[in-house]
């Protein structure tokens, strides 16, 4: 996360899908919390929980002894969410066009493109273990 956030909340929950609605009621808290606008409010919740699925399937593998781990930074202009997996990391600058003839009908590889086209800025850390996702106040 950039310089000049504050910590507003954290979680960490296990990697296993049913977690998820855990990470939704932190999104829904944040979300009121700060005050966002109700028409942006379905592009930070998909946004990250696209990142939180990553971080279970394809960062921790569905491992039952790892976790993923939500903070959520604060600032005058902005707010982020950083998710952050157990795992290696993956190359996140040569990943695949999802819009592409030749992906358009295969059922995964979206999540990153959603995240990079509902947020204002995303960006990977620690080999892309670390998302940090950006949303303009």
């Amino acid at each position: 996360m950039k310089e000049g956030f504050t910590i507003i909340n954290k979680l960490a929950i296990p990697s296993h899908f049913e977690a998820l609605a855990q990470v939704e009621v932190l999104v829904d808290s944040v979300c009121n919390e700060l005050g966002v606008n109700e028409e942006f409010y379905g592009n930070v919740l998909i946004a990250v929980t696209e990142a939180v699925n990553n971080a279970i399937e394809h960062g921790n593998h569905m491992e039952t002894d790892t976790e993923v781990n939500v903070a959520v930074g604060d600032n005058p202009m902005e707010f982020c969410f950083n998710v952050k997996d157990q795992g290696k990391g993956f190359d996140f600058v040569n990943l695949p066009d999802p819009t592409a003839p030749e992906n358009l009908l295969k059922e995964s590889g979206r999540g990153i493109f959603l995240m990079k086209n509902l947020a204002d800025e995303v960006v990977f850390e620690d080999k892309g273990s670390s998302v940090n996702i950006y949303f303009n106040k």
